[in-house]
Order: structure tokens, then C-alpha cells, then sequence
């Protein structure tokens, strides 16, 4: 039998130790989303209870990062701003409800849907984003994406009533711009036209105007791609450019008919 002490012993000599606790980092998280933004309850002693376990371990884990000083000050702050947080994801729950058809109830959006889950955290991780916070945001957003599939960089400057419909496979970029009232589908890419690591100050990604919608599989590139306002971009397009309000951007689908009698020519599919 293998000897697990040693090679554990090992394993711990070359290890790297992390600042941040990951796991009690995501589960604070949840306790802030499901227990005090979108309480389960309205026993006012158990949101201020979570609110202050919040607090603790943001606390503790930024300490690892920063000085306490600037570390409460960041907490601080954030919580400050976290009425108004409140109230503006109570509207945009409405949002989804009243642009899905599906939506039976607001909680049902509160508690079911992906889209609203993901920005949610979204709203939250920008806030310590904006306070130049260590790797808390990009680990709140990466939270998020491994739970609903839906990729938001915390960095991305989001407007209003954004709404999600399904969400999977979604991508925004860190230097993403988006207007308000805008709607994106399932699979839709808004990102950089390439790579490398010193574009790390430049603006890589779109920037969506008011009132788009943009529908499944699109893909948006380049940081002077500009959508502007009250476009529809269709299924699939493939966008480098930038189009002028009120476009319609279309990705031509070529159509032939079958024989209905002999059936035409199989397909010939590679799987």
C-alpha cells in the first residue's frame, strides 16, 4: 500500500499556499445572494446575522491580500452601496420577467434563472472591481460561470435592464461596454479580435449601444466595434465592424430543397 503520509509530506513541501480561502470565499458569496440580497426570510436578525459573516470572511481573505485598513475600506464601501445594489436587481428581475413569457413569478426569476444568477454576481464583483480589489472579483465571476455557463469579466460596464435569455455559453469581455436595455441569447461572444498580454490596458471589446438585441451564436470582436443603437444582430453573424444605429445585421443561410421523391443526395456527416 502506497505510503499516503509521504507523499502528502511531499506534496505540502513544494506546494504553493494560496492567500484566500477559495471555498469560503464562494460560500460567503451565496450567503450574501440567497440570504441577504434575496432573503429566503424576512427575520431582519438572520440577514444582519449573514451580512456580518459576509463581512467577516471578505474581511479576513482581503487581509491576506491588502492591510486590514484598506481591506475594511473596501467592505466598507461596499456595503454602502449595497441598498442600491439591491434595488437595482429587484428591477431587473422584473425585467425578466416581463420579457420572458416563461416567467411565471419574479421569485421564480430570483431563484431559477441562470441569466439573473449570473449577473447578480456580475453586479456584486464589478463593485470590488471598480475598487481595484485583488483576485476576490475574477473569483466571484468564475463562480458564477462555473454554475449557469455564463462567462462575465467583472470589468465589463454594464447598463440597465440588461437581460439574459438561457445564457449558456455567453462570453464578455473585460472591456466590454453595454447600454441599457440591450438583450443577448444563448452563446453569444463579445470579445477581443486577438490576444496577447500587452493589450492588458487597451480596449479589446465591444461596445453595445442602447436597445440592441443580439441573438444566439453571434460573435462580436475588437475594442473599436461600435453596435450602435436599436440594431438587431442576428443568429450566428459574425461582427469586426462596427454598424450604424438601427442596423440589422444578418448572417445569410443558403437554403436547397430535397427531392421529395428520391430524397436527394445523403448527407455526409463526419461524427
Amino acid at each position: 500500500m502506497v505510503n499516503v503520509h509521504n507523499i502528502a509530506s511531499r506534496l505540502n513541501a513544494t506546494s504553493k499556499h494560496l492567500p484566500i480561502n477559495k471555498i469560503e470565499l464562494e460560500d460567503a458569496l451565496d450567503t450574501l445572494i440567497h440570504r441577504v440580497l434575496f432573503p429566503i426570510c424576512d427575520h431582519e436578525r438572520t440577514v444582519e446575522k449573514s451580512l456580518y459573516l459576509f463581512y467577516s470572511v471578505l474581511v479576513e481573505n482581503l487581509t491576506a491580500l491588502l492591510d486590514r485598513e484598506r481591506a475594511e475600506a473596501i467592505i466598507d464601501t461596499f456595503l454602502e452601496k449595497l441598498p442600491k445594489l439591491q434595488d437595482r436587481l429587484y428591477k431587473e428581475a422584473e425585467v425578466y420577467y416581463l420579457n420572458d413569457p416563461a416567467a411565471r413569478s419574479v421569485e421564480e426569476v430570483m431563484i431559477t434563472y441562470p441569466g439573473f444568477f449570473a449577473m447578480t454576481v456580475y453586479r456584486i464583483s464589478h463593485e470590488f472591481y471598480k475598487q481595484g480589489t485583488p483576485i476576490i472579483p475574477r473569483l466571484f465571476s468564475e463562480y458564477a460561470h462555473s454554475k449557469v455557463g455564463i462567462d462575465i469579466n467583472p470589468g465589463a460596464v454594464i447598463g440597465d435592464s440588461f437581460y439574459i435569455d438561457h445564457g449558456t455559453g455567453i462570453v464578455i469581455g473585460e472591456t466590454t461596454i453595454i447600454g441599457n436595455n440591450v438583450k443577448i441569447y444563448q452563446g453569444v461572444t463579445l470579445g477581443a479580435l486577438f490576444v496577447t498580454k500587452g493589450l492588458f490596458n487597451e480596449k479589446r471589446h465591444p461596445t453595445i449601444e442602447d436597445n440592441v438585441v443580439i441573438y444566439a451564436g453571434a460573435t462580436i470582436l475588437g475594442g473599436k466595434t461600435v453596435v450602435g443603437h436599436d440594431s438587431l444582430i442576428g443568429g450566428n453573424a459574425w461582427l469586426t465592424k462596427s454598424v450604424v444605429p438601427y442596423s440589422q445585421v444578418m448572417q445569410n443561410a443558403e437554403i436547397r430543397i430535397r427531392s421529395a421523391l428520391h430524397g436527394g443526395e445523403a448527407a455526409d456527416f463526419s461524427i
